[in-house]
């Protein structure tokens, strides 16, 4: 999987993903953002394997599994527009907004907006096709879900 999706990332013009594939990108997209400021630190590593847990119904361990090897694939891909352009072949409007949502908890995990992880979500929603609005929106729900 992680051969097939760096392929994916690597080409001109990424094709379509296969789930397991948007899965994983997805994953190192939510580890891409919480590396964003220099402070990856275990609170958005359990976020992010909260996210996916919740997101895609997995076990504690599959998630952490699934960071683990996003980690992976993090460091090794490209930059984020192949990321954001190959999910947004895959999943539909509403998924992508709630991509946006993943990225905003992962992004409040700490209590704090910072700068950078804000442009990134920014440029994420962009590419990813989501309107202001609904970027807006999803922060506001995020903030709101975790008193933030």
């Amino acid at each position: 999987m992680f051969a097939s999706l760096m392929r994916a990332l690597s080409a001109p013009s990424p094709a379509p993903l296969t789930a397991p594939d948007a899965e994983l990108a997805l994953a190192a997209l939510l580890v891409r953002l919480a590396k964003s400021d220099d402070d990856y630190d275990s609170a958005e590593q359990m976020r992010i394997e909260h996210v996916l847990a919740v997101r895609r119904g997995l076990s504690a361990e599959e998630a952490a599994d699934l960071r683990q090897r996003a980690e992976a694939v993090e460091a090794e891909a490209p930059d984020t527009v192949r990321f954001t352009r190959a999910l947004k072949e895959k999943v539909a409007y509403e998924d992508r907004t709630g991509v946006i949502e993943a990225l905003w908890e992962v992004a409040l995990a700490d209590g704090t907006r910072e700068a950078n992880e804000e442009a990134l979500i920014r440029l994420a929603a962009s590419l990813l096709g989501v309107s202001d609005r609904d970027s807006a929106h999803a922060r506001q729900k995020v903030a709101k879900d975790m008193g933030v």
